[in-house]
């Protein structure tokens, strides 16, 4: 197993063009590919339900099949185990899947693994070395497709390779300056699971780190859904984490910046490089240590 660190941003429309000019990246090369992945679950959802995920990508004529263990983080950063390995297919080498150490993959739920959604996305990755760490940076842009609808994959993942994970925060805020972007909580295959079924569900506050959890999967969940009911929900969350830093002594930056965003959401237009840079900070400053899905 490896443990995967990454820092996972939401990209607006114009996002992507933005990025590919941004002058840290015009003179790195560019590895360009084509990720066609399906995710596969129990018709239960148990892997679902363990925040784990399964799925087979096929990559430059190569079948991989990768299980990934629940996540843990918030802010757009995340830390999780995965495995990893090529398979001859065309289905899912079940046998490689009963000698992983996980609790979710008994052999009841083996037998009963099906095909739920597929995701289809082109990868754009370069590679930068930033402030002594080594980071991948990739850039996806295509399309979840689950039960016959669809939605946007628009995304920058910028994973750790070698040195301190908070040089992935100083590079986000590089990039954060002239790109139109965010901090994401929710992985493709969560996203998939609520097109799937229809439904998003927010995670509980409590503590500014966890009221800004919520506040990130209410913007996740509105970037998918079109409702605007879930951006009011970012907008209280926002407005808790506020108040919670307030009563917990919490440095006066963070109550600051999480009521600039929240009057920020009142408009329209409210994703832009100054929201994504306020984020971006408010988070670093956070502790990342949510479940994620």
């Amino acid at each position: 197993m490896s443990q995967e660190t990454e820092l996972k941003l939401s990209l607006g429309p114009e996002g992507p063009m933005a990025l590919r000019r941004h002058p840290r990246l015009t003179s790195l090369p560019m590895q360009a590919s084509h990720l066609g992945n399906t995710y596969f679950d129990t018709p239960q959802g148990s892997l679902e339900t363990a925040r784990m995920a399964l799925r087979l990508r096929r990559v430059d004529g190569r079948l991989l099949q990768t299980l990934k263990t629940r996540g843990e983080g918030g802010g757009g950063l995340s830390r999780r185990g995965e495995w990893e390995w090529e398979v001859p297919g065309p289905g899912l080498d079940l046998e490689g899947l009963a000698e992983l150490p996980t609790a979710a993959l008994g052999q009841e739920a083996l037998e009963r693994l099906a095909p739920r959604f597929t995701t289809d996305f082109q990868r754009e990755t370069r590679v930068i070395d930033h402030r002594g760490a080594l980071i991948e940076v990739a850039l996806d842009e295509g399309e979840i497709l689950a039960a016959g609808r669809r939605v946007a994959i628009r995304e920058l993942e910028l994973e750790l390779k070698t040195g301190k994970p908070d040089a992935l925060w100083s590079l986000a805020e590089s990039l954060a300056g002239s790109v139109a972007l965010r901090p994401a909580d929710t992985s493709k295959a969560a996203r998939g699971g609520a097109l799937l079924g229809g439904e998003w569900r927010l995670p509980e506050g409590g503590t500014p780190s966890a009221w800004l959890h919520r506040a990130v999967v209410a913007l996740d969940a509105l970037a998918d859904t079109g409702d605007e009911a879930w951006r009011r929900k970012a907008i209280q969350a926002l407005r808790q984490l506020g108040e919670a830093s307030d009563s917990e002594n919490i440095d006066s930056e963070n109550s600051d910046a999480a009521r600039e965003l929240a009057e920020a959401l009142s408009n329209p237009a409210w994703l832009t490089p100054a929201f994504g840079l306020t984020m971006v900070r408010l988070a670093r400053r956070l502790p990342a240590d949510r479940p994620l899905g």
